[in-house]
This record gives structure tokens, sequence and C-alpha cells, in this order.
């Protein structure tokens, strides 16, 4: 089946004719090293020719801005390896809507076409142009207004007139930063894709089967395909991860400070990767409510056929009564019935939504030493065992 969300759209055909990937996002190597090396290098090169790269030239050297370096050293090639992970991982659960007969052969046609549509979306280019727009206007003045540091810079020296660029800064500012936030759009861009296509294949007729032991109807899998997003997480959460150490580092502020800032960040991305899966609640209430009478009705007749025999009749002797198989179906009967009984509503639970917020949270934990040193932490931890 022809779905992917990331093997398409003109920056990946320029990938293909520039032979930094295949057809099938091979060469994930040569892509991770030639945009880090775009993005970091003439910084590098330009801050150490002006004399930036260290020392006491400016408040914050090249060298110790953190932010910068985990921006394209970290997450840049994160953003690129997800690709390859997205593209392995979403395409066999797409497949899995057809092998588990999910959908049925009249809406094949319809779920053809929402996966077309998709693919349209993700190929187009005024789509990928507007982006590139947006990055050079929207893009780079919430990043003079939000994320620049007010000091003097490897990039930048402020004074009454405004920010000052460097040679270095030039680069920084109108290559290296678009470059970071045109590659995080387009992963905004696909978390809409993902969303559109299964609200299209929500609008069919799915066949979901109340007792199914994931107890979503069979959409099980929908919930676990979201750790295909995991790394696309990390990445986002090491870029606020480094903005928050560049604040402690070079503004003297502290990381309680920015304690609601890091729920927030946790918060919108777990929604943002778990509510286009929410799309099926209406299906899963409606076969939840449909399986509870059905197996209902069913459990009334097993039931009663069950205690007309063995409770209101004369009992068979202890050997039939052994070697019955009506007390292991009425469990099974009742297994079945806690099986549709306990159905969510959405396809995914407590753990995947666990999983999610371990992960996003992951690139957060260098910065609890700067509140308490790493001798502090193992005594805390040695405490807590013994």
């Amino acid at each position: 089946m022809d779905f992917s969300l990331v093997l398409g759209g003109p920056l990946f055909q320029l990938f293909r004719r520039a032979h930094l990937a295949g057809d099938g996002l091979e060469l994930l190597w040569r892509r991770v090293i030639v945009l880090a090396a775009i993005a970091w290098i003439p910084l590098l090169l330009l801050s150490l020719a002006s004399g930036q790269a260290f020392g006491e030239a400016v408040s914050i050297p090249f060298f110790v801005d953190l932010e910068v370096h985990v921006r394209f050293l970290v997450v840049l090639p994160l953003l690129i390896f997800a690709e390859l992970i997205v593209h392995q991982r979403l395409r066999p659960a797409v497949q899995q809507f057809v092998e588990r007969r999910i959908v049925s052969d009249a809406d094949m046609p319809k779920f053809a076409q929402a996966i077309e549509s998709t693919m349209r979306l993700r190929n187009s280019v005024w789509i990928e142009l507007g982006m590139i727009a947006l990055v050079y206007t929207a893009g780079i003045s919430i990043w003079r207004s939000e994320v620049a540091i007010e000091a003097a810079s490897w990039y930048a020296v402020p004074d009454a007139a405004g920010m000052h660029l460097t040679p270095a800064g030039w680069w920084f500012v109108f290559v290296s930063v678009p470059i970071s936030q045109f590659i995080l759009l387009r992963w905004y861009f696909r978390f809409l894709l993902w969303f559109q296509f299964l609200f299209r294949v929500s609008r069919l007729d799915l066949r979901l089967i109340p007792t199914h032991a994931d107890r979503t109807g069979g959409l099980g899998f929908l919930g676990v395909s979201t750790a295909a997003f995991a790394p696309v997480l990390v990445a986002q959460g090491a870029m606020l991860a480094g903005l928050i150490a560049s604040q402690i580092f070079h503004a003297g502020r502290t990381l309680p400070e920015f304690k609601v800032q890091i729920v927030a960040f946790l918060a919108f991305f777990i929604v943002v990767t778990l509510i286009p899966l929410t799309v099926f609640a209406p299906h899963l209430a409606e076969a939840k409510r449909s399986g509870l009478g059905k197996i209902g009705r069913l459990a009334s007749r097993y039931s009663g056929a069950f205690e007309g025999k063995w409770f209101r009749a004369d009992a068979p002797g202890d050997g039939e009564l052994l070697g019955s198989a009506d007390i292991q179906s009425m469990a099974d009967l009742g297994n079945s019935f806690s099986i549709v009984q306990e159905m969510r509503l959405v396809p995914f639970g407590w753990r995947d939504v666990t999983r999610l917020a371990a992960v996003t949270l992951t690139p957060f934990l260098p910065l609890l030493l700067t509140v308490f040193s790493l001798e502090d932490f193992a005594s805390y931890v040695l405490k807590a065992i013994f």
C-alpha cells in the first residue's frame, strides 16, 4: 500500500537528485551529516575567524552556546532520523486497516481515496514554498523576540539601536535557523496529514469487534503506532531543554522558573500526538454499546440454560461434571463480557500516554544537575533504596 507521510514532497525529491536519499529513504547518515554541516560548520568557522568562538571577546562565545549545539547537532539529526522511523512504522499500521478487515470491501475505494488525498497534499510544492515564506517572516521574527539572548554573543551585539549581527550571526539567522525551523514545520504539517487521513478513515463504515482482546475493537495497533513519533518528541524536548539551558547559564535563571513551560510543553505534544486517534471515539462508543447488548443477550440465554441444567434439574454425576465443558464455556463467556465492558473509547491507553511522556521528558533530565549536584542525586537514590 503506497502510504507514507515522509516519502515525498519537493525537499525529498531534492534529496534524491542530490544523492542524499534513495527511493526508500536510504542514505540516512549522508543526509544527517550534510544538513548538520551546512547549519553548524559555517558558524564554527566564521566565529573562529572573528575571534568569538571562545574566550572573553563576547559574553557568550560560540563554544559555550549550548542551545545552538543542541539545535544543530542533536535536534536536526533526530528530525531527519525520525523520517525513517515514521515511514517504517506507519505504513504497516495503515495496512492493518485492510489486513484486519476493519475497512469493508465496499469502502475500499473510499479508503484508497483517503490515501491518495493525503499523498497529494504531502507532495504539494505550494505548501512547502509557503513554509519557507513563513520561516523567513514569522519564524525569524519570533526567534529574534523570543529566543535570542539580549547579551553580547558570537552571533549578535545588542545596543540601543537593536541587534547587530556578526558574520556568523548572518549565517545563523538567515541559513541555519531557517533550516531547522523548516524541517520542524514539515513535521507539524505531517501531524496534520496524519490527522486528516485518520479523520477520513473514521468517516467510513468500520467493522470493529467489541470482543477483541486489545479492548479497542481491533484498533489497538494505532496506539502502538504513536511510538513512531518518539524521535520527533525527543527532538522537540531537546530543543526546549537547550533553550532553557541557555537561559540558566547565560541569563541567570533557574530550572524551577520553567516548570510551567515544561508541563505545558509536555501536555501539548502528548495531545498533538494522540488527538488524531480520538476521531474513532464515535465508532468505538457505538461498537461498545452494540457489543454489550449482543453479549448481554447471549449471556442471558447461556446462563439460563446453564442454570436449568446444573441447578434446577438433577445434576449429572461427578464424572460427567468433571468432564463437562459447560463451566469453562461459562468462564469464557464471562471473560468476553468483561472485555466488552472494559472497551476503551479511544484506541490508546495509559501505557501509551506514559510512554510518550517519558520519551518527551528525557531531554530535560540533564537540567536537573543545575538544581543539585550529581553527588546529591546519588545520595537521594541511595536513601530511596536503602
